[in-house]
C-alpha cells in the first residue's frame, strides 16, 4: 500500500548549532532502522532494531521538547513518534517542504512548490508488513523508499560499519531562503563518522554525506544515496541525457529502504523469505552467483537520449553526466537529477506491469559507489553528494 501519511506539512520552524556534546541523554537516537505502527490500534509502536554486527546503541527515552526548544524555530519542527522515533519537517515561505524520519535518517518526503502555485510530491513511500519473519504476530508494518544512504565501510582487522542510527547535531539557514539540516551517525570506536547535510532550498532538496576515517589504516567505502522518484508508471517515464554513456547490467540494488516487487533475482545465498540487510551491499555485487545471473550482467552503450523506462531494467552507469532529467509524461512533471563525488549512477525501473499510480509506481536513483569502491586513506575525508531539482517553479 502506498503511503503518503508522513507526507503532508503544516506550519513548521529553525536555527541554532548545537556541538554533539551539549545534548542531553533523551536526545539521542536509539538503534531502530524502522519506524513501525500497528494497524489494530492505528499508532505508531516502537520499531524493530536493525544495527550493523559491530555496533551497538543506547536506547534512552527521546526528548522532542528539547529538540522544539533547540532547533524548531523559523521553518523547522519536530512531531514525535512513538517512544523512540520523530520526524523533522522543514517549511519554506515559497511553499517547498521536506521531511525526515528519525533516527533512520530517512527523508520521505520532499514537495517543491510549482508553476502553478501548489506543490507535487517528488519522493515515493511505501508502508510494507514485516509480518512474523521479523519476530512479530502481524500488524507491524515499515516505511520504505524516500531517500536513503546505503553505505557499508570496510577496514583491514575484519572492520565492518554501516550507518544505522542518527543523531540531529545542528539546523542552519532561514525560511526565507535555504534550510540545512545536519545528522551525524558514528562508529562506536568514534573512529569513522558520516556526517548527511539535508539542504532545502525553494527548487532544490541535495543530500550532501561526509566520510572521515580517522582510524591508522585505510577504509573502503561502497553504497549509494538511493532515491525512490514518485511517477504515474514507468510507461510514461524516460530518462533524458544518457546517450552515449556506458552501462552495466546488474542486479538491483537492495537496502533496508528499497521498495522490490515480488519474484525479484536473489542471490542464490539468501532465500526468498530474507531481506538484503544493509551490510550486504557489497556482497550483492561481489558473492558467488550460478551462470544464469552472470550472463545476464552485460555491459553496454546508451543508445537512446530520452530513454523509455517501461521495462524492467537495473543498470550502473559508469559514465554518465553529472546531470540528467526524469520525464514523467503522465504527471506531466520533471525532475533534474545532480550528483558530485560519486563516479556512478545507478538506475532501476520495475517496469510497466504493475498498477498505475500504485506502490511500485516509481524509479530509483542511486548517486553510487558500487563497481569502484572509495578508498580513504589514515585521517581522511570523502565528500558525495546528490541534488534533486526542480525546473517548474
Amino acid at each position: 500500500m502506498s503511503c503518503n501519511f508522513l507526507l503532508s506539512l503544516n506550519t513548521c520552524t529553525l536555527t541554532t548549532t548545537k556541538s554533539i556534546n551539549s545534548f542531553p541523554p533523551g536526545v539521542l537516537s536509539t538503534s531502530s532502522r524502522y519506524i513501525t505502527l500497528n494497524k489494530n490500534k492505528r499508532d505508531f509502536v516502537s520499531a524493530i532494531s536493525v544495527t550493523s554486527p559491530s555496533v551497538s546503541y543506547p536506547e534512552p527515552p527521546l526528548n522532542v521538547e528539547y529538540l522544539e526548544s533547540e532547533f524548531g524555530n523559523n521553518g523547522v519542527s519536530f512531531t514525535k513518534l512513538g517512544s523512540n522515533s520523530y520526524v523533522i519537517k522543514i517549511l519554506l515561505e515559497n511553499g517547498s517542504a521536506a521531511s525526515v524520519l528519525m533516527p533512520s535518517g530517512l527523508i520521505t518526503s520532499y514537495k517543491p512548490k510549482m508553476w502553478h502555485g501548489s506543490s507535487i510530491e517528488v519522493l515515493h513511500t511505501s508502508v510494507t508488513e514485516r509480518g512474523s519473519t521479523y519476530g512479530y504476530d502481524g500488524g507491524v508494518h515499515t516505511i520504505q523508499g524516500g531517500v536513503s544512504l546505503a553505505l557499508d565501510c570496510v577496514g583491514e582487522n575484519d572492520f565492518s560499519w554501516s550507518p544505522v542510527s542518527w543523531l540531529l547535531t545542528d539546523v542552519k539557514g532561514s525560511s526565507e531562503d535555504s534550510i540545512q539540516v545536519e545528522i551525524i551517525s558514528r562508529e562506536m570506536g568514534k573512529m569513522v563518522e558520516v556526517k548527511h547535510n539535508i539542504t532545502l532550498k525553494d527548487d532544490t532538496l541535495s543530500s550532501e554525506v561526509s566520510v572521515s576515517n580517522s582510524r591508522s589504516s585505510n577504509l573502503e567505502l561502497t553504497g549509494s544515496i538511493l532515491s525512490h522518484l514518485n511517477v504515474s508508471t514507468p510507461e510514461a517515464t524516460y530518462a533524458y541525457g544518457l546517450e552515449r554513456s556506458n552501462f552495466v547490467s546488474k542486479l538491483p540494488l537492495i537496502s533496508d529502504f528499497s521498495i522490490m516487487p515480488p519474484n525479484l533475482p536473489k542471490n542464490k545465498e539468501t532465500s526468498s523469505s530474507q531481506s538484503w540487510p544493509l551490510s550486504s551491499l557489497k556482497g550483492l555485487f561481489t558473492a558467488k552467483r550460478d551462470v544464469k545471473e552472470t550472463n545476464e550482467q552485460t555491459e553496454g552503450e546508451e543508445e537512446d537520449n530520452y530513454k523509455h523506462l517501461y521495462g524492467k531494467m537495473s543498470r550502473i552507469y559508469t559514465s554518465a553526466p553529472r546531470n540528467f532529467t526524469i520525464i514523467d509524461r503522465g504527471k506531466r512533471n520533471s525532475v533534474i537529477v545532480g550528483r558530485r563525488g560519486f563516479e556512478e549512477l545507478y538506475l532501476y525501473s520495475p517496469g510497466s506491469s504493475h498498477e498505475n499510480y500504485g506502490k511500485y509506481a516509481y524509479i530509483c536513483v542511486g548517486q553510487s559507489a558500487i563497481l569502484k569502491p572509495v578508498r580513504l586513506g589514515p585521517q581522511q575525508t570523502w565528500t558525495g553528494e546528490q541534488q534533486l531539482h526542480n525546473p517548474n517553479l
